[in-house]
């Protein structure tokens, strides 16, 4: 089969694949992968109606976790990590009313490059009334390793989106702390009214990162946004955040921001993957609880 397409991808009813040779260009460092997901509502179930893939991407069936209808389904790089000059794309639709969940199995491991830096983009749309959770765990960047990733979000009317992003220093227990040479992650999220949140870190592995004012000592970070244009109790939601993450006693430090519209972002610096596991958990938790009155979903990660 020919290569899956990185501009556009029809729909279909069929899963799809093509051979990641027919990706990789003679003399060129990494893979191009492609992940293009598609999600309808159906009666009283959200269905996956489109799934094409170019590895090294690729995605597991979906599942109803907690007997809602809802879709959950894990994404994967079945390589082992992320290498120098990969250029991976996915793209995800969900179509009016459908709810969706989406994580990975575990963290991702960016390896050393000596060139290209490795590129993840990520683009969901969410169609009207539509609900996604994007929740992939943390990267995990080597000495060396240089990473650029993004996820540009457009929320249709009435539309509802809970994501995380969650890096680590690099293997600090093993003396690897800030030795990456570049961690550059962004997220654009809009609406039909225009800019929800706009956010980029980009860092070089320099040890004042860790200091006072960024990482803090810590070994992980994660930033929680909440966004639901049509919700009103934003307030009330930061308060209950704000209390939930006070409460865990695990090193964890946090701060909570309403948007000037639309959301609200949460910040994590976690001492552990434990500890972060915990804190973006809750935080989750409680975004879900307050949004939906659903109760927390547990993913069933090995």
């Amino acid at each position: 089969m020919g290569r899956a397409p990185t501009a556009s991808w029809p729909g279909s009813a069929a899963s799809f694949s093509s051979s990641p040779e027919a990706a990789h260009a003679p003399g060129r460092t990494g893979r191009d992968g492609f992940l293009g997901l598609a999600f309808e509502l159906r009666g009283s179930r959200t269905v996956l109606t489109a799934r094409r893939f170019t590895l090294p991407l690729q995605a597991l069936e979906p599942v109803d976790l907690d007997g809602t209808g809802a879709a959950t389904l894990f994404l994967l790089n079945p390589t082992g990590g992320v290498l120098g000059g990969d250029r991976l794309d996915t793209r995800v639709e969900l179509g009016a009313g459908s709810r969706v969940c989406l994580s990975t199995p575990s963290a991702t491991r960016v390896y050393r490059s000596a060139g290209l830096p490795a590129v993840q983009r990520v683009t969901l749309h969410v169609g009207e009334g539509a609900t996604l959770e994007y929740l992939p765990d943390h990267v995990i960047p080597s000495p060396g390793a240089r990473l650029i990733q993004s996820v540009a979000l457009d929320l249709a009317p009435g539309a509802a989106a809970i994501l995380c992003d969650a890096w680590a220093i690099g293997r600090a227990a093993r003396g690897e702390a800030w030795r990456f040479d570049l961690l550059d992650s962004g997220m654009v999220a809009r609406d039909c009214e225009g800019l929800l949140v706009k956010d980029r870190v980009v860092l070089g592995g320099a040890q004042r990162w860790g200091g006072l004012g960024a990482a803090e000592g810590m070994a992980y970070v994660a930033t929680v946004t909440c966004l639901a244009p049509a919700y009103t109790g934003f307030d009330t939601l930061g308060a209950a955040l704000a209390g939930t993450l006070g409460g865990i006693a695990c090193g964890v430090t946090s701060g909570v921001t309403t948007l000037a519209r639309g959301g609200i972002v949460v910040r994590i610096l976690a001492p552990s993957a434990p500890a972060l596991q915990h804190a973006v958990g809750a935080s989750w938790a409680t975004c879900r609880h307050h949004l939906w009155r659903l109760p927390p979903l547990t993913l069933r990660k090995m």
